[in-house]
């Protein structure tokens, strides 16, 4: 239910500090989409139409067979592909069951220009990724 997700995503880092209101109409942009283990989430090279916000569980990245990061509650998958009109970069996989906010590219794009704090809270994440595959690949 809409009230469910509103709870979900309460408790979120990237939608922190939005308003009961404002969550409700994140919620009421997206739906909720479960993955069981082992279900790919989003496949390289595909072009994105949609980007997730991991509600429960956990998810591997991986650039071909090649594991690049874990994924909890609250990560972003797929945004990537929404923000730049790309291919997707990596092949996002659940590791546990996976329960999802899913956005399509025009809800996505809304929930950005409505709330300036998810922007800067997303460009946070993406720099923290930026970061970890720099000590990853340069040490």
């Amino acid at each position: 239910s809409r009230s469910d997700l509103v709870s979900h995503l309460k408790n979120i880092e990237l939608f922190s500090g939005l308003s009961k209101g404002e969550l409700a109409k994140v919620a009421a942009g997206g739906s909720e989409r479960s993955f069981g283990a082992g279900t790919t989430i989003v496949e390289q090279g595909d072009m994105g139409r949609t980007a997730y916000v991991i509600l429960e569980g956990t998810a591997v990245v991986r650039r071909g067979n090649r594991k690049v990061a874990t994924l909890g509650v609250g990560a972003p998958v797929g945004e990537l592909s929404l923000l730049d009109k790309g291919p997707r970069t990596a092949y996002v996989v659940a590791d546990t069951d996976v329960i999802a906010l899913e956005l399509g590219a025009k809800e996505f794009a809304s929930v950005l220009q409505e709330y300036p704090k998810v922007s800067v809270k997303l460009l946070a994440t993406l720099a923290g990724r930026v970061r970890d595959l720099d000590r990853k690949v340069f040490g």
